[in-house]
């Protein structure tokens, strides 16, 4: 397990960030959604408490608190008093070394999945987004963590604790700490809490080419939702600054292209963004609109022309708005501890280092239009997947 800190003298809470190599790119066949139903099984009791205990005791100790499940990890994360830190570690050290997951919850677990699962149908555009990204990245990259009704409704409690034991271990753990602490006490805490953590190394998935087919998903609704996403570099790349200040002059802001061509001059849609979304080894921009059935395709036809518009370059009066912008979020970022162990925790993952706050600076400074617009002639939007969930399909216009 690796442990990164930040102390920062000048607050007075604690925040702390597990990503745990427990992701849904590891459910099993036939059981899309265990390591959803695991994540949620954990909190109900651990080490020497039961479920209500170990709530009690986090809320007694002050601390904000939350877990999910992405495709490669599942996030533990939490925040308190700086007091209060080596108590609430305690707390989460049971949790993902000695949960309970107990036979008689598992049918209130599952029922918890099932809900968050069903509850994507009154959310058309998050179950836009999720076929958009099925479709973009190869299996298991593109799945959904909420996984599938009938691979939820099979799953037993063997299967619940064979996923734990399998995939919560050391060996990739990332524990990531900021705030008001002592650097050699936390070592020490620490070593304490998970140095006899047993080591079980699992290989991680191949990718397949086991992606849905098809660019429509019926759904009767008076409103269409268009779904857009192209390859893009990672967050490890040398230029992924230059990737995210080009989709961030694209959709950041009521300044951005999208909102201000799409939205604002048009009145095409009620919503409109872009966003880069990045895993260690893939990334690619999503793109999304919302709009009525009746001007859905115009929607589409004006938002992949402001794509290939982008191609063409940006000037530097988009970009200095969009620096802006941004040093306003460093600014933040640098005044949350729980923000600030995130993104320790992210760095290690995608660079195996650690970011300060003054480097993210820097680098964004050296942004220019000049070198914004080369990375763009070198890489412009391409290889464009739309996908449109609505009424009726869409017209998709030859893409290159």
């Amino acid at each position: 397990m690796v442990l990164i800190g930040e102390p920062i003298a000048s607050v007075e809470s604690a925040a702390f960030t597990f990503l745990l190599p427990a992701g849904c790119c590891y459910d099993p066949s036939g059981g899309a959604g265990l390591a959803t139903l695991t994540n949620e099984m954990m909190v109900r009791g651990a080490g020497p408490r039961d479920s209500r205990t170990w709530v009690s005791d986090l809320e007694n100790l002050g601390v904000e608190r939350g877990e999910s499940v992405g495709v490669a990890q599942a996030t533990v994360h939490g925040a308190t008093l700086r007091d209060n830190l080596p108590a609430a570690l305690g707390l989460f050290a049971d949790m993902i070394r000695r949960p309970h997951l107990p036979a008689d919850q598992l049918d209130a677990g599952r029922n918890t999945c099932l809900q968050e699962l069903r509850a994507i149908d009154d959310e058309p555009s998050h179950k836009l987004m999720i076929e958009l990204r099925r479709r973009q990245y190869p299996d298991p990259w593109g799945r959904s963590s909420h996984g599938e009704e009938s691979s939820l409704r099979k799953a037993k409690i063997d299967d619940v604790r064979r996923f734990h034991e399998q995939h919560y271990r050391p060996s990739g753990t990332i524990l990531a700490v900021a705030g008001n602490f002592d650097w050699q006490r936390l070592c020490d805490l620490v070593e304490q809490l998970f140095g006899d953590w047993k080591p079980n190394n699992v290989t991680e998935p191949s990718a397949t080419n086991g992606r849905p087919a098809g660019n429509h998903i019926p759904f009767q609704s008076n409103q269409s939702h268009v779904g857009i996403a192209y390859p893009t570099i990672p967050y490890k790349h040398p230029d992924y600054f230059q990737a995210w200040a080009a989709v961030g002059v694209l959709s950041s802001g009521s300044s951005s292209r999208l909102f201000t061509e799409v939205r604002e001059r048009r009145g095409l849609c009620y919503t409109v963004y872009a966003s880069l979304h990045t895993q260690r080894d893939r990334a690619s921009v999503l793109c999304y609109a919302g709009t009525t059935a009746e001007r859905a395709q115009e929607t589409l036809d004006v938002t992949l022309s402001e794509l290939k518009r982008l191609g063409s370059g940006i000037e530097q009066s988009e970009l200095d708005r969009l620096k802006a912008r941004i040093k306003s979020s460093l600014i933040m970022q640098q005044e949350s501890t729980s923000a600030r162990s995130g993104a320790l925790a992210r760095d290690w993952y995608h660079l195996g280092k650690v970011r300060t706050l003054d480097e993210v600076g820097a680098m964004v400074d050296a942004l220019s239009a000049d070198s914004i617009n080369a990375f763009l002639r070198a890489n412009p939007p391409r290889d464009l997947l739309v996908v449109t969930l609505g009424p009726e399909a869409l017209k998709i216009p030859k893409l290159n």
